[in-house]
């Protein structure tokens, strides 16, 4: 047994090993965008971080590498005791229990421990390990370069007409969802949100965002008695330039659980400037690129007129019917009073007009019921005014001091059906 002491021994650095690989590998790899951006600003260890992660495919292949060599001596040294032990002690039980002891023994110090602490805080785990790591990266970087072209090799022969898909355009979003009407196997939800998706490559920012009547922004310095006590519309602290009233930072308050009382602007991300005209989609996809929350819609001046947040977006995806009335105002953009006769909102959009009754609406450079009033009026709506445009009567009926006008639309042309 004495004589199996430095087996022991090796066994027990090959596994602690074979932990910081497991470890470095949940850790780097659980690091977002963000924090890969935050990192990269840091200091020396961190922006090592940030560097080993700009070439994924070198540090995993690297990992995994040195993780399997060390697996593979490891298990090969359990052999050459096991096989000792049962020459030596005649009872190949033992030599059974001990290899699984060892087996239970490294799957649970070297994976399911180290992954667990670094999945708790990668970020550290990251920092932590990150100088020996990187110095084993530069070890093993010539074999690197051998296994890029086996792999490029390998797929040559085995597959040699494989090429990467193309990208997937709008059309072929279309296509899936006329498909998928005949498909019973699909879920009415699902479609709409294939509609939905699609829908969004032809809606500009000006129909989405909250107008700048919907939302409250702050100067700095901002403490919670501004707030008083109330959780903004938007579910965003908007922090605007001292100088100019500007949108310049938002405050994501759903996702930090304690504030102090005072300069909360600190907690603040910058928003994304995008002109009125872009699409919904094109919001999305710099969303999602600069790890941004807000966009700032802004005129052909520069001034910004409403903000779009990232659950606005994610609201007119999934939501059966989208309406900015039903997110914004908590009502709907369309309710029947009558037989061709509707209570809409000012901010209903002509699209939704269009969509819902079927009818071909005249050209108009506006993009909702208000704006075709303002234009039909000449001047700024009042209780009882009323004008007929294209298929449908307008009459005023509600004009409150803040927030959307109400008024009651009548359809000339019969329209039965109900929203």
């Amino acid at each position: 047994m004495m004589e199996s002491t430095p087996w022991f021994l090796a066994m027990i650095v090959l596994s602690i090993g074979s932990s910081f690989f497991s470890a470095s590998e949940a850790a780097f790899f659980l690091l977002g965008l963000p924090e890969q951006k935050a990192l990269a600003a840091g200091n020396r260890a961190q922006r090592l971080v940030a560097s080993l992660l700009s070439n994924p495919d070198r540090l995993l292949t690297a990992i995994l590498f040195w993780n399997l060599v060390l697996n593979v001596t490891y298990f090969a040294i359990v052999s050459i005791v096991a096989l000792r032990w049962e020459r030596q002690l005649h009872q190949p039980q033992w030599a059974g229990i001990f290899t699984l002891a060892a087996l239970l023994y490294i799957i649970f110090f070297s994976e399911l421990v180290p992954k667990s602490v670094a999945v708790l805080r990668p970020k550290w785990t990251a920092v932590l390990l990150v100088f020996p790591l990187a110095f084993l990266l530069r070890l093993v970087d010539p074999l690197l370069a051998i296994f890029h072209w086996v792999n490029l090799l390998s797929r040559r022969l085995i597959w040699p007409h494989f090429e990467p898909e193309a990208y997937l355009e709008v059309a072929d979003l279309e296509r899936a969802v006329a498909v998928s009407t005949s498909d019973a196997a699909l879920l009415r939800k699902e479609k709409t949100v294939l509609q939905n998706m699609v829908a969004l490559s032809t809606v500009r920012l000006d129909e989405m965002m909250r107008p700048r009547i919907q939302f409250l922004s702050f100067r700095p310095p901002v403490s919670l008695a501004d707030l008083e006590g109330r959780m903004t519309p938007s579910g965003y602290l908007l922090i605007a330039d001292p100088e100019n009233e500007e949108v310049v930072g938002a405050v994501p308050m759903k996702s930090i659980h304690s504030f102090p009382r005072d300069n909360l602007e600190k907690y603040a991300k910058r928003v994304f400037y995008m002109p009125w005209c872009a699409s919904g989609s094109q919001a999305l996809e710099q969303m999602l690129s600069r790890q941004l929350q807000v966009v700032a819609v802004v005129n052909e001046f520069g001034e910004t007129v409403g903000i779009l947040t990232f659950d606005d977006l994610l609201d007119s995806i999934f939501t059966t019917e989208a309406s900015r009335s039903q997110r914004l105002l908590r009502q709907r953009s369309l309710r029947s009073l009558a037989k061709d006769c509707w209570q809409v909102t000012g901010m209903t959009t002509l699209r939704r007009l269009e969509r819902r009754f079927q009818k071909t609406l005249p050209a108009t450079r506006n993009m909702t019921v208000g704006g075709v009033l303002q234009e039909m009026l000449g001047r700024m709506p009042e209780v009882g005014d009323a004008c007929n445009w294209g298929p449908f009567h307008f009459r005023v009926s509600d004009v409150p001091d803040r927030g959307q006008m109400m008024l009651e639309l009548t359809v000339i042309e019969s329209a039965e059906a109900d929203v």
